[in-house]
């Protein structure tokens, strides 16, 4: 049975390629090539999934920063088979004014080198050869470069895992507003990302679908033994779809301070074509999940619209102000 190659590997190894060549890679180069999706590529099949994966990861990557860039081919703008994708080096060079001391220098070449052999490994090796057949020669100092991605949520291996097996598990699950985890058994369909966060997808006893956020998965996920049927198609797609549906339904209208952290962090997500913008249209997913978020700004942003969402903001501030005044009074 083939490895199974985590997400944030196979996104790694993407980062690798799209830094490794200045023009670019096409799809076709990338799904044939990168480690994660050159396992399951057809070359002579439609690759539909891997398309979809593709499509994900460039989402994901870009949710953490990472400029990655389209580039249209000349005489042929729109055509995304022969489109090239790339991430440009020079984002990531450091400012003319930043310098280093002799030590710094020589502990950053040492921590260099040591990347340099640990991130070039057989899979690597052989990716760079398969580059190199395809006429596109890589720029050997890509690995010098380390991606920021997240670290993932203890579940998410196990989680993982299961799906591969067909295996049924139990996990306790902390709800908004509970203060005691919740046991749950779910028969597991998908891990997936979403608008930056990590989610799982899964079937109660009943058969009816059920999403949830693995960073609030307070426990040890464990297999039952017991397992099950999946139903046929890409679940992990599936779910993205559910939740975008969402996401493009359920929208509240935020007020920001000019100028504020409010300002910037969702006028970069909601601000549309005017950076100025102070009243915003911002679209969620999860109620609880963007209360949290703008309960974090304090009075930097002001909900106007729903009335829920801004009761559960304000309740998010009470249960604040009551925690501090009584540490206060137990001092």
């Amino acid at each position: 049975m083939p490895r199974i190659i985590p997400p944030e590997e196979r996104q790694f190894s993407l980062v690798l390629a799209l830094l490794a060549t200045e023009h670019g890679l096409t799809k076709e180069q990338i799904l044939s090539t990168v480690d994660g999706y050159a396992q399951k590529y057809d070359p002579d099949g439609p690759n539909a999934n891997l398309e979809r994966q593709f499509e994900r990861d460039k989402d994901a990557l870009r949710e953490l920063g990472l400029p990655l860039e389209t580039v249209d081919p000349p005489g042929e703008p729109g055509n995304n088979q022969l489109q090239r994708y790339r991430i440009p080096k020079g984002d990531y060079e450091l400012p003319g004014d930043v310098t280093f001391t002799p030590t710094e220098l020589g502990l950053l070449q040492l921590a260099g080198a040591v990347w340099r052999e640990g991130t070039l490994s057989g899979d690597s090796r052989r990716a760079l050869i398969k580059l190199r057949a395809l006429g596109v020669e890589p720029d050997g100092v890509m690995l010098g470069y380390a991606p920021r991605l997240r670290a993932l949520e203890p579940a998410f291996a196990p989680l993982t895992e299961a799906i591969e097996r067909h295996e049924i598990v139990t996990f306790p699950y902390l709800r908004p507003g509970r203060t005691s985890a919740r046991p749950h058994t779910i028969k597991p369909l998908a891990v997936f990302q979403f608008r930056g966060r990590w989610l799982f997808q899964g079937l109660d006893h009943a058969d009816r679908p059920l999403t949830f956020l693995l960073s609030r998965i307070v426990g040890e996920v464990k297999g039952t033994k017991t397992y099950f049927e999946p139903p046929a198609g890409d679940q992990a797609a599936r779910a993205v779809a559910d939740l975008q549906r969402v996401w493009d339904r359920q929208t509240a209208t935020v007020e920001v301070v000019p100028g504020s952290d409010a300002a910037a962090r969702l006028g970069r997500r909601f601000g549309g074509d005017d950076p100025e913008a102070t009243v915003l249209t911002v679209h969620y997913s999860d109620l609880a999940l963007l209360a949290d978020e703008l309960a974090g700004y304090g009075p930097e942003a002001l909900v106007i619209e729903p009335e829920h969402l801004k009761q559960a903001v304000v309740s998010r501030l009470e249960a604040i102000l009551w925690q501090h005044a009584e540490a206060e009074g137990a001092a």
